[in-house]
């Protein structure tokens, strides 16, 4: 059983390994990670709020904004928007998921200084007023004019990686929200921008806010699942595009990073971002996960051709955060999200906001490969100490169960603390853990178990077969020596009963089935091996092939049960005709030899011994004595709390050394008090008898026949008793009956 247990645990700890190297990150393999991520997708599916949130409503430069008013739009249109959305749709905040990069190149202002250098340079005093002209048409100086003193937050985008061609900074960039000195004192491994593409100096100008709308954290599926909120360029942190709107939409309280402890300022111990008494949850990396209230269309739309020329409904925008973007072909302003594989970029950004206004993003706490190595490692005990002592069925349901636990935690834990802990990989760990014992199981210990019931089961009863596979021992059927018990029952007057069905062989065949049939269940009930059946004898021994403490106590419980199971065929018997069946049953415990013996040609798994030749003697003792059963004084040794008829010492046939023989009579706290009164005067007649004090011995053995309960034993003594009386014992006598015969 030991060695099973730790083969399981090994295979296991195996298991276990392999999957600890994916959550170390020193070995992995992108399908798990996917299952992950799909596990997390799952979760947010099913239990999406599927609701429309009003408070923030997209401008969107659709289709029909683009055939309406053609593109791009120049930025005196762009200027245009801007003043119909604070001044007549009096809207809270404005944010653009669109960077003004470069100057714009369709104003006016840009012709008039093309014309001055060409054509026109020789007309006189155009070149002088091209300046002032310039000035009252440019199209960015129209834009910033329009954003200036606004709450507007302008979209740049931080570069990851910049090619050696490309200059690391283009366009200007807002103030960060952690300078350089406040950076310093934060260990958090922010993500790191190489450059920048931010504004044209002029818009950038007008306005103190920007955040930046690209998204470094994007899973290696291509999926928004989290966006940064924070990046560091430069050794200073900007904000990400929904966390500047939602900044300036609160009014511009302070923004802090919280860490727990609040002394230790590392990635390890970040927990949230906060803006003033708004608290948003963040992972190591200052980073949220996108709390996706639905499909696309969460959020209102607005055609930004209808802003311009004022068609727009003013109660969908009144008091609202604006967000400008696109769901334009064309614009490839599009997403991979887990709610759809193209979903509107400037709604990733409004989900943010809305989820951080609500209190509803998840987080992914910083201890969360902790919780995935305790539930890896719980699962790999449990399946190893609980599955290999199960059914097939009932190890499948244990699995389904594992898998049903770790599936409700995770979902009652995203819903009730929204916390992310790891399912998908526990889920795929459970099942390889169910397959590698399951193909143990089938190839390894089944082969054995297999092996074992040919070896064993025409001897043993199927519960010590299974016994003898569960400890996963290899059971050897090579000679050994040991302390067991044999058995030898025998029917009587056989011989005489066979000639009755001389001319019905087949029904003879029938009688010994069933009596054959209920002893052997009693013998296997009982934990003994069959060793054969002769005739109408059966050979049984307790101790082999798996060790048996109490193996006396056991053998002799079955033989005692033989004359009762007999009692119940009596009734059917009769009606058939049958005679009615007595049995002489002999029980001896001792030293034996058990295992395979026998020849090239034909083996059996047998005991043999002296212990096991005096067995069969004392059966053979049955009918002298008028018992259906005797046991040796070693079987009576090994069964302490059981109560003894002593009969004799005998010195048998083959052996020169008397031994005691008993009748069994059961447990001793079942034996009434008459019963023990008895037994005790039985044996103060056997002590006077083989003290040769004939007087006393018969006087004793006399009253016993009286007694009420009568013993075909008390008148076998009275006859030697008087046979001693007219032949008296030699002078070395030992007190022993000796038998001449088997």
């Amino acid at each position: 059983m030991r060695q099973r247990l730790w083969v399981r645990l090994a295979i296991s700890g195996v298991v276990f390994a392999l999957f600890l190297l994916q959550v170390a990150g020193w070995f992995g393999h992108n399908l798990l990670d996917e299952l992950e991520a799909s596990s997390y997708d799952a979760r947010l599916l099913l239990t999406l709020p599927r609701t429309v949130d009003r408070r923030i409503v997209i401008v969107d430069l659709d289709e029909r904004s683009l055939v309406a008013e053609g593109w791009p739009w120049p930025r005196t249109k762009m200027a245009e928007l801007v003043r119909q959305l604070f001044e007549r749709y009096r809207v809270r905040v404005l944010g653009f998921d669109v960077d003004f990069a470069e100057p714009d190149a369709s104003s006016p202002a840009r012709l008039l200084e093309t014309l001055a250098r060409g054509p026109l340079a020789d007309v006189p005093g155009f070149v002088e007023r091209v300046p002032d002209l310039s000035r009252s048409l440019d199209g960015d100086r129209a834009f910033a004019a329009a954003i200036a003193g606004k709450p507007v937050v302008l979209g740049l985008f931080l570069k990851q990686y910049v090619p050696k061609a490309e200059r690391a900074q283009t366009g200007a960039i807002c103030a960060p929200a952690l300078d350089a000195q406040a950076r310093q004192a934060l260990g958090v491994d922010f993500f790191r921008a190489a450059g920048y593409g931010g504004n044209v100096e002029p818009l950038q100008a007008a306005t103190p806010y920007c955040g930046f709308f690209d998204n470094p954290g994007v899973d290696e599926d291509g999926v928004f699942r989290r966006v940064p909120l924070l990046q560091e360029y430069a050794g200073q942190v900007y904000a990400a595009m929904p966390l500047a709107v939602l900044q300036v939409a609160l009014g511009q309280p302070p923004l802090t990073l919280e860490f727990d402890p609040p002394e230790t300022k590392d990635s390890l111990h970040l927990e949230s971002i906060r803006l003033g008494s708004l608290r948003v949850p963040v992972d190591g990396r200052a980073a949220a996960y996108v709390p996706y209230r639905g499909p696309q269309g969460s959020f209102p739309y607005v055609s930004a051709t209808d802003v311009l020329h004022g068609r727009a409904d003013p109660a969908v925008l009144e008091n609202a955060i604006a967000l400008v973007g696109t769901t334009a072909a064309g614009l490839l302003d599009f997403r991979s999200t887990p709610v759809s594989k193209v979903f509107p970029g400037v709604e990733v950004h409004a989900n943010l906001i809305s989820g951080m206004l609500d209190g509803r993003i998840e987080q992914k706490a910083s201890y969360y490969s902790g919780i995935e190595v305790i539930l890896l490692l719980a699962v790999a005990l449990l399946m190893a100490l609980v599955y290999p002592r199960l059914s097939p069925l009932y190890g499948a349901a244990l699995v389904l169960g594992i898998l049903a636990v770790l599936t409700a935690q995770a979902f009652a834990l995203w819903s009730a603390a929204r916390l992310i802990v790891p399912l998908g990989i526990p889920l795929v760990f459970t099942l390889a853990l169910f397959l590698a014992h399951l193909l143990y199981g089938y190839f390894v210990e089944q082969r054995a178990a297999r092996a074992t019931a040919r070896k064993f089961g025409q001897y043993v009863p199927p519960a010590l077969v299974e016994e003898m596979v569960a400890s996963g021992r290899e059971i050897s059927m090579a000679g050994e020596h040991r302390e067991m018990t044999v058995l030898f029952s025998d029917i009587r007057g056989f011989t005489a009963i066979s000639e009755r069905f001389r001319e019905r062989p087949q029904e003879l065949s029938q009688l010994m089935n069933e009596f054959l049939g209920p002893l052997t269940e009693v013998i296997f009930r009982h934990r003994g091996t069959i060793d054969k059946y002769m005739g109408d004898a059966i050979m049984a021994f307790w101790g082999a092939p798996l060790p048996d403490a109490e193996h006396a106590l056991h053998a002799l419980q079955a033989a005692l049960e033989f004359p009762r199971v007999l009692r119940r065929l009596d009734a059917a018997f009769d009606a058939r005709g049958w005679p009615r069946l007595h049995i002489g049953v002999g029980v001896n415990s001792g030293p034996m030899s058990v295992g395979n013996m026998g020849s090239p040609f034909r083996v059996a798994y047998t005991v043999l011994g002296d212990a096991v030749n005096l067995g069969s003697r004392l059966e053979g003792l049955t009918k002298e004595y008028g018992v259906e059963v005797i046991c040796s004084e070693t079987t009576r040794a090994g069964a302490r709390d059981w109560a003894f008829r002593e009969l004799d010492r005998v010195r048998v046939k083959g052996k020169q050394e008397p031994v005691a023989i008993y009748e069994p009579l059961g447990p001793a706290a079942a034996i009434d008090e008459a019963l023990r009164q008895d037994l005790a005067r039985l044996r103060q007649a056997l002590r006077a008898y083989r003290a040769q004090r004939w007087d006393e011995a018969e006087r004793e053995f006399f009253g016993l026949s009286r007694s009420g309960r009568p013993h075909a034993l008390y008148e076998l003594y009275l006859e030697r008793i008087a046979e001693f009386r007219r032949h008296p014992p030699p002078p070395d006598w030992d007190g022993a009956t000796t038998f001449k015969t088997k």
